[in-house]
């Protein structure tokens, strides 16, 4: 039998919120099998402690450099929103495993992510490691004859005794016969293949690192852009010897490398369509849904549809989401457009992703804006 329990609300009030975080340790990572890493360099999560049967705490250090997660060119320097979504994605993994008793053999699904930045000044890379807080609320827990199947977390994010933003995360977990049985019904029965034997390169054309944010080829995801009217489209590449998406050995898409993939081609797209320079854009939002595992073989097509530029002092445009419309900050002076990304596999749809692109302010502005 399925179990969920009612959704708590996020914590909204900022200053009480980021008071209740109690001091976590930074001193040294978790066990790497725990956020299911193979690198010890990938492992940024520090350290877990339980509050009450729903809620925890976590703490992670972002990195001041790193070959993938640093590889941006956007000024002044900000972690990248994909590590913050990452160190999310740990504290659920860990959570899992040390909290709510999910087996180290289970098979983690990822249903879906978002992150909402309201505060990306303090996202600036600084002279020392930012040292993540989150508070983590269980959102819905799922059971089945004693075993938790699955987690929906919220994260309340905090840096330096301030919250930055908001996170979501959901997971599903599969004993390894259920995963099996699964995966190879979703493959009409076909014997499940590894990235450790997938050709080294895919074919196509690469995007020019510029042009999606990167200033290392070995970042860039997309091959064989093209641009249309109202968005533009590009073939994933599958980077199968990366050394931070592909850590170990997978199956199937990494739901990290579609998303990834997808932010570049949002970014891609705004500078096209909207003529932003991928070095003054920032991503303040993301939403994606998974509805569907991405295969290692098939070709993955990915198109962007930008919404309405908004400039300073003009009303947000609404944008839709799979959760319905994305609610777009107060207008603080800032350009933004939202972006709407889909992945498809043999037509069939596996993931919408929503980005808020924003124009990046001057590091003398957001230094102000920070302590205002």
């Amino acid at each position: 039998m399925t179990t969920a329990t009612a959704a708590p609300e996020l914590h909204t009030d900022i200053p009480s919120a980021a008071a209740r975080i109690p001091a976590l340790d930074y001193t040294r990572t978790v066990d790497r099998l725990l956020v299911h890493r193979d690198a010890l360099g990938e492992v940024f999560l520090t350290d877990l402690q339980q509050i009450d049967e729903g809620r925890y705490l976590a703490g992670a250090q972002l990195p001041r450099s790193h070959a993938y997660y640093g590889d941006h060119l956007l000024r002044p320097e900000s972690y990248d929103p994909l590590l913050v979504l990452e160190a999310c994605r740990q504290a659920g993994l860990a959570g899992a495993h040390r909290l709510y008793d999910v087996s180290a053999h289970s098979k983690f699904i990822l249903t879906h992510l978002s992150l909402d930045i309201v505060r990306p000044e303090r996202l600036a890379i600084g002279p020392a490691s930012a040292q993540l807080a989150m508070d983590v609320t269980i959102a819905s827990r799922k059971e089945r004859e004693g075993r938790v199947t699955g987690l929906d977390y919220l994260f309340t994010l905090a840096v330096d005794g301030t919250v930055v933003g908001t996170a979501t995360l959901g997971l599903r977990f599969k004993t390894p016969n259920g995963y099996l049985t699964l995966r190879l019904n979703n493959r009409n029965g076909m014997a499940l293949p590894t990235s450790a034997t997938y050709p080294r390169s895919t074919p196509g054309t690469p995007i020019p690192p510029h042009l999606v944010g990167r200033a290392n080829a070995e970042n860039v995801l997309l091959v064989e852009p093209a641009v249309t009217h109202a968005g533009s489209s590009a073939l994933l590449r599958v980077p199968a010897r990366h050394a931070s998406l592909f850590d170990h050995p997978q199956d199937h898409l990494p739901g990290m490398v579609i998303a990834e993939g997808a932010r570049q081609l949002a970014l891609f797209a705004t500078l096209e369509l909207h003529g932003m320079s991928t070095a003054k854009t920032a991503v303040t939002g993301i939403d994606i849904r998974f509805t569907r595992f991405g295969e290692l073989e098939d070709e993955t097509v990915l198109t962007a549809e930008t919404g309405v530029r908004t400039a300073p002092g003009e009303a947000p445009a609404e944008h839709y989401t799979l959760g319905g419309v994305l609610e777009l900050p107060e207008d603080d002076g800032t350009e933004r457009v939202p972006v709407r990304v889909e992945a498809r596999q043999k037509g069939e749809v596996l993931c919408v992703a929503t980005f808020r692109l924003a124009r990046s302010r001057p590091a003398d502005d957001r230094g102000n804006r920070s302590r205002a």
